[in-house]
């Protein structure tokens, strides 16, 4: 459902981007090269507002699937075997290292185990951490809805830091909000075409790759830029294949006068397109490079064009690694990465599974005894959830709450940097008008598609 979830899939496979995560560490944020990276990391159990998150304590005995006396095994699902993209191994081992540091969930220490989906193989993934462990956290697959009626089956809870066709699905706790329903990008867009670039409302182009699910969010920017006033007026596919030349595109989005390209896409695909604008001399209002270019990777392939192309990406009301100055969670994810794995980088998607990590450790801290539905009920009764201050307060409560918070930043010559778009709380503006789908485009999965309910989960 969220073109920033994604985020793993490139050009060359089946180009499910368009979404995003994919500012991977290979080529992500270096923690020693942001703003306020030298601090040192707090030695407290404490993360930005949350208190006490881990710390010691005696654990009771548990009859309970990977709850032992001493440990809480969990699985992280990655395509990692796939975009040789390791973010979210390296969020859940500097998380749990500083958890158990400071003594574990009352005293259990967290066991985190990688379940490689490989892109294809998420069935495979679920079905063996169906086998051994208590909960999914911090993890996501591109295509995790290959996998979601296997992980209700075994009444599995997840808490990911990224979800595409599974949002809001059951048993799911998505620290970010899931939005069931409801266009996520409404305030970003009407800022885009009514505040910043209003002469570009009534000509935005959308470039999509050729997938399934990339159609399926071609179709859902369609109705919803009309919805908030403005016009698709060019739509276009590129092939899974990779393109040799994006001249013709470039030309055929001259030749149309789009104002405005939404790109659901791939970044390095995006940065030869870009090049090509710029050679035929063009360049758009806009273009929502989306948070898949977040990162310096997408800057050092787009080179000069830069200097030419206005690219901004939304970042799910997440507080900017730029901004970590002024966001203490934030600089405390960089002191930790500088700690506990400092031959890795900081990024985009780190971010969102330390919101994820911070939501599971606490939900379970506050179980007198461990069990999968009391963890699930407490991280879902959170009605203002920030992940101790990376994000704008989200409400877990209910699965079909439009977002009313986002952040947007800037791609420029000089790197990225926030853009323009007058926050009116910290680093984020939350005035995002609701956007709710009339096209049917899916429903979340429930337990009772697989004939359980909640009274099965324990």
């Amino acid at each position: 459902m969220r073109r920033l979830l994604i985020g793993t899939v490139t050009a060359t496979a089946l180009l499910l981007a368009g979404c995003s995560t994919h500012s991977g560490s290979e080529t992500g944020e270096d923690a020693s090269a942001t703003p306020g990276a030298g601090s040192t990391a707090q030695a407290s159990a404490d993360f930005g507002t949350l208190k006490n998150v881990c710390g010691p304590g005696t654990a009771k005995s548990s009859t309970v699937q990977g709850v032992t006396d001493t440990s809480i095994q969990v699985g992280v699902m990655s395509d990692i075997g796939f975009t040789k993209n390791s973010e979210f191994p390296d969020a859940a081992k500097v998380f749990t290292s500083w958890c158990n540091a400071a003594g574990g969930i009352n005293g259990r220490k967290i066991t985190p185990v990688t379940h490689d989906t490989r892109l294809m193989q998420v069935r495979e993934g679920v079905l063996d951490a169906c086998k051994s462990d208590f909960a999914m956290v911090g993890g996501g697959s591109a295509l995790d809805g290959l996998g979601v009626a296997d992980r209700l089956k075994c009444l599995l809870p997840d808490f990911p830091a990224q979800s595409t066709q599974a949002v809001g699905s059951d048993l799911q706790a998505l620290a970010t909000g899931s939005g069931v329903g409801y266009f996520a990008y409404s305030g970003y867009y009407t800022w885009l075409i009514k505040d910043k670039y209003p002469d570009s409302a009534q000509k935005v182009g959308i470039i999509a790759g050729d997938s399934p699910v990339s159609k399926v969010f071609l179709s859902q920017y369609k109705e919803s830029i009309a919805g908030l006033g403005g016009k698709v007026s060019y739509t276009n596919l590129y092939p899974a294949a990779g393109v040799s030349d994006w001249t013709p595109y470039a030309q055929a989005i001259k030749s149309k006068g789009v104002k405005g390209l939404t790109f659901l896409g791939d970044f390095a695909s995006l940065a030869k397109l870009e090049q090509a604008l710029t050679n035929i001399g063009y360049a758009p209002d806009w273009i929502d490079a989306n948070s898949n270019a977040y990162g310096p990777a997408f800057l050092q392939l787009a080179g000069t064009a830069l200097a030419e192309q206005h690219n901004y990406a939304e970042l799910s009301a997440t507080a900017p690694l730029e901004s970590a100055s002024a966001s203490p969670a934030t600089q405390q994810v960089i002191d930790l990465f500088k700690k506990y794995a400092p031959d890795k980088h900081v990024t985009y998607p780190v971010l969102r599974a330390f919101s994820a990590w911070t939501l599971f450790a606490t939900s379970a801290r506050d179980c007198a005894t461990v069990t999968r539905k009391c963890v699930y009920e407490n991280a879902v009764k959170q009605t203002a959830w920030t992940g101790g201050g990376l994000q704008a307060p989200t409400d877990l409560s209910k699965k079909d709450v439009p977002p009313k918070c986002y952040s947007i930043v800037e791609a420029t010559a000089k790197g990225w940097q926030a853009a323009d778009f007058q926050p009116d709380n910290g680093p984020y503006r939350c005035d995002a008008p609701a956007y709710k789908f009339k096209g049917d485009y899916g429903k979340p999965a429930t337990l009772a598609d697989v004939g359980k309910s909640m009274s099965d989960v324990t």
